[in-house]
């Protein structure tokens, strides 16, 4: 049975869960989610997860929530992307949901997603702190190296590349962080990889 996950284009948190199948070779299939008319927001969305987010993955009678959840369960059931050391892969996996994702998301929705005079500029500039902070501790680890928790792709890469092929502006600029930006040409050139916004539906174009 293919699976489907309940996405769109722009959610970098979606895409580490896209990200993972299409990779992987997952046979799956998106379910767009219109997020920005209020979709997660429904009774109907609500009785697929209470929590009120994308991503959502569902195979076989299963429902699983949260990236993560979703990256670990496909490299489970595929053998791919685990590692040799959980503990490392789950160490980087935790490192982007509380340093990177966690704070990149808020920026970019509220730089690019509300209207200028709605935008809370003393949050942003927190946010941008915290995320120089945490851009800085992955471009160091990455020196030297070509992956984030092996020394082949894992889904610590998936998740820590999550918002960083976005365009939209949320304070990262790849210029700034070589070795970031090494890291990120080496996802694009792995079989299969695609941009989030050519593997999930929902292009900021779209709504123009």
């Amino acid at each position: 049975m293919t699976a489907q996950l309940w996405c769109f284009g722009e959610s970098g948190n979606a895409y580490k869960a896209a990200l993972t199948m299409q990779l992987a070779g997952y046979d799956w299939q998106p379910v767009y989610v219109d997020f920005f008319n209020g979709e997660t927001r429904s009774p109907e969305f609500r009785a697929i997860n209470e929590m009120g987010e994308v991503p959502v993955f569902r195979e076989d009678g299963l429902t699983l929530t949260q990236s993560a959840v979703i990256q670990y369960h496909v490299a489970e059931k595929t053998g791919s992307f685990l590692g040799r050391d959980r503990n490392e892969v789950l160490r980087w996996v935790m490192f982007d949901n509380h340093k990177l994702s966690g704070q990149i998301g808020t920026a970019r929705f509220l730089q690019n997603f509300i209207p200028p005079e709605k935008r809370p500029q003393p949050v942003i500039d927190f946010l941008m702190a915290r995320l120089k902070t945490a851009y800085r501790t992955l471009d160091t680890h990455l020196t030297g190296r070509n992956w984030v928790a092996d020394d082949t792709f894992t889904i610590a890469d998936a998740a820590c590349c999550g918002y960083l092929f976005y365009p939209e502006p949320f304070g990262f600029d790849r210029a700034e962080w070589p070795n970031i930006d090494r890291w990120l040409d080496g996802l694009k050139a792995l079989p299969g990889w695609k941009h989030p916004y050519d593997l999930m539906p929902g292009n900021p174009s779209e709504r123009a």
